[in-house]
């Protein structure tokens, strides 16, 4: 029999049909919960410059800019055919309202100095950055897929290089969130300091009472103030597999993030 053609990308909704993303189908790094609740870091009325590092197809910075109506971002990603993902989803009808407020930046993150300049990443040119970086570790069992390796498998040094981009690339008192695993915790804080304070950390938990699965670092550029343990987001209560309230508005482009929530 003859083989079907397979795409190689599907057209997502997010947000309750808010944006649509174009993301790889088989292969590939594929946006899920992870971008949705970084995004939720980012306050309802934020009107700067936003970088979203390491952005994938784009998910994270199109979800804040869908939700703060005046924002403006830079998608940076290293993968030509992820940044290719992101473009064509910044194409497409659905997302014409934020289509001139966002770049697509296909570049490494990890660049210093001249090159990081170069590049188009200015020294103290965004009030906030936001990154989902790779954060499987290079002992996990690994994928096949080259694309997806790329996107999951955290090399060494990576939170102290990417940290450093995001603190030269944030004007004074600019704002920082990260989503990782919460074995990756110490190596963040180390990252972080001597270069953001106020810092904040949100456990993800998959259910009450259970570890966290994911955790969730805000911090601010220069600051002096100290570190601080959220409230944390439950994914789903009890024996229900629907999302909870709190975290179904945060992943729907509902809420944001706050000390009050």
């Amino acid at each position: 029999m003859p083989r079907r053609n397979t795409p190689d990308h599907t057209i997502d909704a997010f947000h309750r049909g808010g944006f649509f993303l174009v993301q790889p189908a088989h292969k590939g790094h594929r946006a899920g919960m992870d971008a949705m609740l970084l995004a939720a870091m980012v306050p309802d009325d934020f009107s700067g410059v936003l970088a979203d590092l390491g952005a994938g197809a784009g998910a994270a910075g199109m979800a804040v800019l869908a939700r703060c109506a005046i924002a403006r971002a830079t998608l940076v990603e290293k993968s030509a055919e992820m940044a290719g993902f992101a473009r064509q989803s910044l194409a497409l009808q659905q997302n014409v309202r934020f289509r001139d407020r966002i770049e697509v930046l296909e570049a490494d993150v990890a660049l210093a100095g001249a090159q990081r300049r170069a590049i188009g990443l200015q020294d103290r040119s965004f009030d906030f950055v936001i990154m989902n970086p790779p954060f499987n570790s290079s002992q996990d069992r690994r994928t096949p897929d080259a694309m997806k390796a790329e996107a999951h498998v955290m090399e060494d040094g990576l939170f102290e290089r990417w940290l450093r981009t995001a603190s030269a690339i944030l004007k004074p008192d600019g704002r920082l969130a990260l989503i990782a695993r919460p074995q990756s915790l110490a190596d963040i804080l180390k990252a972080l300091a001597n270069r953001f304070g106020g810092i904040g950390i949100v456990p993800v938990l998959p259910k009450p009472e259970a570890a966290a699965i994911r955790i969730i670092v805000t911090a601010e550029r220069g600051s002096r103030a100290g570190l601080s343990i959220w409230p944390p987001i439950v994914l789903r209560d009890g024996k229900s597999q629907d999302f909870s309230v709190k975290a179904a508005a945060l992943i729907n482009g509902e809420a944001s993030l706050t000390t009050d929530n």
